[in-house]
């Protein structure tokens, strides 16, 4: 898939990495490379578990990667609704990851690179109040911020989310009749969040586990073995570049094609 006139992007471990495109207002989901607006999602695998020196160097990386790459949307699986299941210690562990290592010890710095930190997810009984001030205050902080929306997927599942949007249809009495997509889709965690042009699934998983169901309709996906404590920018370089080859139909036909897919 070439993109005539985009900048050549950075190099990673001395390969050429892929093209960064031109920095736009936030217009609606576009391709990466297009020099309109970019939106990723990443999937951490259940294997990336680790203790206190795992995933968080990581994820900053990953974020620096990603502005470097000229994406304007970027979103984290970090903690879904199923995550309550895994034994105390991880939970305590990922909590932490989320509360202390992320919104206390980076906010600041995301701040600083002009990072606006959003939260999608279900704000339940579950999830402790220091965690939920710490969202609220990061959140508070980077309202201003346009360079990049850095979105965490916390305590948060995809079917979760469309039955909480028809729950809200259902409480606002709107008629059957006039529940359509655009009706759904605006009672969504975040409405304004343009639908992920690619998807990366770290870990070695060839599944989504629940994640952005509604919204992964047309995204691209891409498979890693790379467990996320371990994901890095050159990796997030590599899955573009793998996005960046692909003919992307959203249901029509290529060129002389019947093909449907």
């Amino acid at each position: 898939m070439g993109c005539p006139g985009a900048p050549a992007g950075k190099r990673y471990g001395g390969e050429r990495g892929p093209r960064r495109a031109r920095p736009e207002s936030h217009a609606g989901p576009r391709r990466l490379c297009d020099g309109r607006q970019r939106s990723l999602g990443a999937k951490a695998g259940p294997s990336s578990y680790r203790g206190p020196p795992g995933g968080r160097g990581g994820l900053f990386d990953a974020i620096k990667g990603a502005l470097e790459l000229g994406i304007s949307w970027f979103t984290v699986y970090a903690f879904s609704t199923e995550n309550w299941r895994r034994p105390p210690d991880e939970v305590r562990f990922l909590l932490s990851v989320i509360s202390d290592q992320l919104l206390l010890r980076r906010r600041d710095e995301l701040n600083r690179m002009g990072v606006q930190i959003r939260f999608i997810g279900r704000r339940d009984w579950r999830v402790p109040r220091r965690v939920l001030h710490r969202m609220d205050e990061s959140v508070a902080m980077t309202r201003h911020n346009r360079k990049m929306t850095f979105t965490v997927a916390f305590n948060y599942g995809g079917r979760a989310e469309v039955i909480d949007a028809v729950k809200s249809l259902v409480n606002e009495g709107v008629p059957a009749r006039k529940i359509d997509e655009r009706a759904l889709r605006s009672r969504l965690y975040s409405p304004d969040m343009p639908d992920p042009d690619l998807v990366i699934r770290t870990s070695g998983e060839f599944r989504l586990s629940n994640f952005m169901i509604w919204e992964v309709a047309y995204s691209e996906l891409v498979f890693t073995d790379v467990l996320w404590p371990d994901f890095r920018k050159e990796h997030l370089a590599e899955a573009v570049r793998e996005f960046q080859r692909r003919d992307r139909r959203f249901g029509g036909t290529r060129a002389g094609s019947s093909d449907l897919g």
